[in-house]
């Protein structure tokens, strides 16, 4: 897993894919309900908190912390996938 950082540390216009989605019980089984599981494509629409991730086509709007149990896998310049 060390190729993964936190949704919340990409640049806007950065895609990745979700490698791990992690915390308590709950927040975990509401992210991945709203699409944030692994192997997701998601692109930082804007960064910062609160930030705009696009994920399926639709744009979700995240607070920071919520992002934090979002690990990613980044493509980007110079990033591998």
């Amino acid at each position: 897993m060390h190729d993964l950082i936190p949704l919340a540390q990409m640049s806007s216009g950065t895609r990745g894919s979700v490698g791990a989605v992690l915390g308590l019980p709950d927040s975990v089984h509401r992210l991945k309900e709203l699409g944030l599981s692994e192997g997701a494509e998601v692109e930082m629409i804007q960064s910062g908190s609160p930030c705009i991730v696009r994920l399926s086509g639709h744009k979700l709007c995240f607070r920071a912390d919520e992002l934090l149990s979002v690990l990613v896998r980044p493509r980007g310049v110079g990033a591998a996938g």
